[in-house]
């Protein structure tokens, strides 16, 4: 089982992590990488479970099958592009932007947004300081970026969840989501979503120990960051993605369509979402 090595993660996979949840005959080992490196994985069928990038996802349908649960939306707000410097939106597109991946649904949605402009791919964590250092004049921010942009001096350019809800009339950003592999079969495939949802409902409704081992990959920020944070990717929809946010998915992939960005031969409108 992949998934990021950030809060919402962590807390969310916090009961399959730790053995709260039973799962006879089967034991689940949890390997921690950047999203981007986990949509590479994924291109090779590498895990059975996996968190991907929504924009990744049609490289992979022939392999994996969307869950229904543990969804990533930006309910009105998600990855920034972010600034050092004083400069417009029109400014900061005419030079390169640092990007978290090819892959990444930011890099999808930057490019939605604000055209064919050129990205740089940085490591996500990286992203800041080489703002900071003037490498770049700006980038894309994701997981608690989007809290700590303000101490870290940054100037707000683009919320792209505030753009994309704007866009759609008030649809959520879908930026990750869970899949699990085709060649389980579909009775274990249904299995491993019904334990991944049991997982999220357990740390929803039991906060306080499955936020403090999320801190842990928090990268030294403080306890109310975590639980704002956490709070903002693992909610009501993480539990069921709603017909909103299975449409908000489809959306999002054909206007990726439209742009290139996203194979024309792919069907948004069959993706299947395991336990919808």
């Amino acid at each position: 089982m992949g998934h990021s090595p950030d809060p919402d993660d962590a807390f969310m996979f916090h009961a399959l992590t730790t053995g709260l949840i039973e799962t006879p005959g089967y034991i689940f080992e949890h390997v921690l990488l950047d999203i981007e490196t986990l949509n590479d994985k994924a291109m090779n069928s590498e895990y059975e479970v996996s968190a991907v990038s929504i924009h990744a996802y049609p490289d992979i349908a022939d392999k994996y099958t969307l869950m229904n649960c543990g969804a990533s939306m930006g309910e009105g707000y998600g990855p920034m592009l972010v600034t050092s410097k004083d400069m417009t939106l029109e400014e900061a597109c005419r030079k390169p932007i640092a990007i978290p991946g090819d892959k990444t649904s930011a890099h999808l949605a930057l490019k939605l947004s604000c055209g064919n402009v050129e990205t740089v791919v940085v490591p996500f964590d990286e992203i800041m300081p080489r703002i900071i250092s003037g490498e770049f004049s700006s980038g894309v921010i994701i997981h608690e970026g989007q809290l700590t942009w303000e101490s870290h001096g940054m100037n707000l350019l683009l919320d792209l969840g505030i753009w994309w809800n704007e866009l759609t009339g008030g649809l959520p950003l879908p930026l990750g989501g869970n899949v699990v592999r085709n060649d389980l079969g579909n009775d274990l495939c249904n299995k491993i979503t019904e334990w991944v949802k049991q997982s999220i409902i357990i740390a929803i409704e039991n906060p306080d120990q499955a936020l403090e081992f999320a801190r842990q990959w928090g990268r030294g920020i403080d306890k109310d960051t975590n639980s704002k944070f956490v709070q903002m990717y693992v909610n009501e929809r993480t539990i069921d993605y709603r017909e909103s946010g299975r449409e908000s998915i489809r959306k999002f992939l054909s206007e990726g369509q439209k742009i290139g960005m996203v194979d024309k031969q792919f069907c948004p409108d069959e993706i299947q979402f395991i336990g919808a």
